[in-house]
């Protein structure tokens, strides 16, 4: 069975960082995409950044620059280093994994993805 559980979220002031980290079990494709999105109250599900098994990243124009999506292979997780935090990146924060086919670069559709966490609440403040 795949499971994927997020973990260290937390609030923080504006300007301040955060590291999101997915522990990611159950998984054997060798073939994948995987991402970060997040939902913030009133809006939809929206893609952060995503990686493939080629190492290969996409980003948000609204995070590029500041965020930064990363994969240890050896430990079996996933991570979203969030920096120079800015108040509109309050949301809930899932980490997500296709079924196997993906197509490059991965998709930034949630429709593409299979499996997925419980999520992290990451809160900005000023």
């Amino acid at each position: 069975q795949v499971q994927l559980q997020e973990s260290g979220g937390g609030s923080v002031q504006a300007a301040g960082s955060l590291r999101l980290s997915c522990v990611v079990s159950g998984y054997n494709y060798s073939t994948y995409c995987m991402g970060w999105f997040r939902q913030a109250p009133g809006k939809e599900r929206e893609a952060v950044a995503t990686i493939a098994d080629d190492g290969s990243t996409t980003y948000a124009d609204s995070v590029k620059g500041r965020f930064t999506i990363s994969q240890d292979r050896a430990k079996n997780t996933l991570a979203l280093q969030m920096n120079s935090l800015k108040l509109e990146d309050t949301a809930m924060y899932y980490c997500a994994a296709s079924a196997g086919w993906r197509p490059l670069p991965c998709s930034t559709h949630k429709t593409w993805y299979k499996y997925w966490g419980q999520g992290s609440q990451v809160t900005v403040s000023s």
